[in-house]
């Protein structure tokens, strides 16, 4: 297993709104700093590259057809230049990364997914996730994914998992993770999440949801915590609600989320972080076997002869092509379209 210490850094920092190559670059300066300071596992917020679509929620789909083509065209390849960009700062650092991103979908020029991949200490993927359903108005811009990233990674440092956002609500997706002998997991959020109009009344506080979501998750696993959400800036406000005083009021007044720790009884420790920064924290692994004498729900604590869960982790595909005939040196099977 490796050792069984270490110092965790939740980078609760804005990205450069829509421009994924600064962004990345920025990330790679967060990672050097806090692999400086004696991280060995760097977070970083759902979306982070390019940022998040809270545009989606601020005007009608009529209205945000440009917001979504300049989200598109921000939008990044698994395998492209900004994630190979932050892969390297990983290996350079000596440290494991996460990151969420929108990750374009290389069979249409507008498909979408909500991913984040855990980069290991040698700059590998080790577990690629795309979002299993959008939530609410995230619908408007990603697709869903599948369960092929539903993966506990085994690293050096711990067995490392993680969920995106609203899967954090989803218990069977929590448990495929338990079920792994997951040690460390970590959940990703956005910097705001309107539902409503901030001056009316029930407007959704995302800072309890994210720690009640978060605490039971870490209570129900007898895991660590390392809760990430994002941030906006100046930039990300401007670009957002361009010269219109309404949706510029909706985001400063909608709550921002914060990102944090918590213990495997749920308890919080560590940083948590309101304002730019990065929060720490020391995590020793050796403190998830005491609370699992207590109700282990994947060993002990449960009835297999009861509940039977099937987790399907197939890649899900639009198409598959197969070689074909050959004629006067044409080949049919397009291969350019096979990516």
């Amino acid at each position: 297993m490796g050792s069984m210490n270490f110092k965790a850094a939740a980078a609760h920092v804005a990205p450069v709104y829509l421009d994924p190559v600064a962004s990345a670059e920025k990330a790679c300066s967060v990672i050097a700093e806090a692999a400086r300071n004696g991280a060995s596992l760097v977070v970083f917020s759902e979306s982070f590259l390019p940022g998040f679509p809270v545009w989606a929620a601020l005007y009608p789909p009529i209205q945000s057809h440009e917001h979504f083509k300049r989200f598109v065209n921000a939008s990044v390849y698994v395998d492209g230049p900004e994630i190979e960009r932050v892969r390297k700062a990983a290996s350079d650092n000596g440290v494991f990364v996460s990151t969420g991103f929108s990750e374009r979908n290389p069979a249409s020029v507008a498909g979408l997914w909500n991913s984040n991949v855990l980069i290991s200490d040698a700059g590998e993927i080790l577990v690629h996730h795309r979002k299993l359903v959008a939530t609410f108005f995230e619908k408007l811009v990603w697709d869903s994914g599948d369960g092929a990233g539903l993966v506990v990674a085994n690293t050096r440092i711990g067995r490392i998992g993680g969920l995106i956002c609203g899967e954090n609500t989803n218990p069977l997706a929590r448990y495929s993770l338990m079920t792994q002998a997951e040690q460390v997991h970590i959940s990703t959020y956005p910097p705001i999440w309107p539902t409503r109009v901030p001056t009316e009344s029930d407007n959704y506080d995302n800072r309890a949801a994210n720690r009640i979501r978060a605490a039971a998750h870490c209570f129900e696993a007898k895991c660590f915590g390392i809760v990430v959400a994002g941030r906006f800036d100046e930039s990300a406000r401007s670009s957002i609600a361009l010269d219109d005083p309404k949706i510029a009021a909706i985001i400063e007044a909608s709550p921002r989320a914060s990102s944090f720790f918590l213990g495997p009884t749920g308890a919080p420790m560590g940083d948590e972080m309101i304002d730019e920064g990065i929060g720490y924290a020391h995590i020793d692994l050796d403190e998830c076997v005491e609370p699992k004498r207590f109700h282990d729900v994947v060993a002990g604590y449960n009835r297999f002869d009861i509940f039977d869960i099937t987790v399907n982790r197939t890649r899900r595909k639009p198409i598959r092509f197969k070689e074909g005939p050959e004629e006067f040196g044409i080949r049919f099977d397009a291969p350019a379209l096979k990516e």
